[in-house]
């Protein structure tokens, strides 16, 4: 065979073998470096915020329900900056996730992985918005207020219908302050 059959015949055989194999393995060290890269910062994270104390037992009920979904935990940051991922106690891991809203605080499900519970007298308010822990959602996510131990948090999520994020953030800002009015009172 003679002619142009011949020369392309001739080109697409791999004649430097070392040469790919080199690549790839280059490669493969560089994404696995990347990912032990991410690992670090990770656990790096988790020991600087290894201050914040546990996390308020999850009890058996949220007390009389006032709200229902499920969705998608999205993470948890300090308030006020959206970018700063808490990942002490599990709060940084995504999820599904199944809220409740009882009288006695928010009562967050999530299936493998660490149920959060946050007690009424915790919650400082709610809002949406377009992101929280590097996720941004641009129809909206459920953004929770709340303290723990004097840490001021935000905690994201996504209803698996975002319409109901109004009412989510009507019905937290009441028993926030019903809460709050109540404490207040019984300080007098």
């Amino acid at each position: 065979m003679t002619g142009p059959a011949a020369l392309a015949q001739e080109q697409a055989k791999v004649t430097n073998w070392p040469g790919y194999i080199g690549w790839a393995v280059g490669l493969l060290i560089v994404i696995g470096l990347v990912y032990w890269l991410m690992r670090q910062g990770w656990n790096w994270r988790r020991t600087l915020q290894s201050g914040i104390p546990p996390l308020p037992a999850v009890p058996a009920g949220a007390g009389r329900t006032i709200l229902e979904t499920s969705g998608r935990y999205h993470g948890s940051t300090t308030a006020g900056n959206w970018l700063d991922r808490v990942v002490a106690h599990g709060l940084g891991t995504r999820s599904r996730a199944d809220l409740t809203l009882g009288e006695n605080g928010l009562l967050v499900r999530r299936p493998g992985d660490v149920d959060l519970w946050i007690p009424a007298g915790h919650l400082t308010g709610a809002r949406t918005d377009s992101g929280i822990a590097g996720k941004v959602v641009p129809a909206g996510l459920l953004v929770v207020s709340w303290t723990h131990e004097g840490t001021e948090l935000d905690s994201g999520f996504r209803a698996d219908h975002p319409d109901e994020h109004a009412a989510w953030v009507e019905a937290i800002a009441q028993l926030a302050t019903r809460t709050k009015t109540k404490t207040e009172e019984a300080a007098q």
